[in-house]
């Protein structure tokens, strides 16, 4: 029987957190305030619309338009991309592994159409038999609409479905959908995954496919030897577990 994986973008992919927090960082500098690093990472896993939303209550911008700020911290992420995009380490590997393998693939994430296809052009035209996107008019993560959705175009369940998240808002997602769920993360920071590594660095299509047979318990996917730190983490020092 058929089995997928579903990735997340954002985080999980590709290096896009610290281009996102620069882009909103420079929206509320420009009306005179300074933001917090609390509130760049309660943005995490959300869809344009809702952090904007969550700025905007944050700092009482009533009466501004969410929709026109949306545009202005999207334009400055498009600048970003159509500079290069940068891939997490062993992203791009894994993605090769998964497909290779002969797994489906999907991407599920909130980031809207327009800055995807940047990515869908650096992944190539093969790389994922499904793309769900923001803007794509489901319920934002962490509802379970997207998930539901990518599994609805792959034609296979949650039980043949693994999700590779980074945010508590898309394991969220993921979970109530039904699917097993990877947690990629420097540090473990949500109870409802099934299985977590620090970095996609230390994950390979055995550990992907254990995560889908045994739904038990919480497993944590070490660290063995030495090899490069995960970008934006300590140095763990460990070996991967596919080249």
């Amino acid at each position: 029987m058929a089995e997928a994986v579903l990735f997340d973008l954002d985080g999980t992919l590709i290096d896009s957190e610290p281009v996102w927090a620069a882009a909103n960082t420079a929206l509320v500098r420009a009306r005179g305030a300074e933001v917090t690093d609390e509130l760049l990472r309660s943005l995490s896993g959300l869809d344009a619309t809702l952090a904007m939303r969550r700025i905007h209550q944050q700092y009482g911008w009533a009466g501004l338009d969410v929709h026109a700020d949306v545009a202005w911290v999207q334009r400055r992420v498009r600048e970003s991309y159509a500079r290069g995009v940068h891939w997490l380490p062993g992203a791009r590997s894994l993605l090769a592994a998964v497909r290779a393998a002969g797994l489906r693939v999907a991407l599920v994430t909130s980031t809207y159409r327009e800055l995807v296809e940047y990515v869908l052009a650096e992944a190539g035209p093969d790389a994922f038999d499904a793309v769900v996107c923001g803007d794509d008019g489901h319920r934002p993560k962490p509802d379970a609409a997207p998930y539901l959705a990518a599994m609805d175009a792959l034609g296979l369940g949650p039980a043949r479905c693994v999700a590779v998240e980074d945010s508590a808002v898309g394991v969220a997602s993921a979970h109530v959908a039904g699917c097993a769920v990877l947690n990629v993360a420097p540090m473990m920071r949500s109870d409802l995954a099934h299985t977590w590594a620090p970095s996609l660095f230390y994950v390979g299509v055995a550990e992907l496919r254990a995560a889908l047979g045994d739904r038990s318990a919480l497993s944590y996917i070490p660290p063995l030897d030495t090899a490069p730190a995960p970008s934006g983490s300590a140095a763990f020092g460990v070996v991967p577990v596919h080249v």
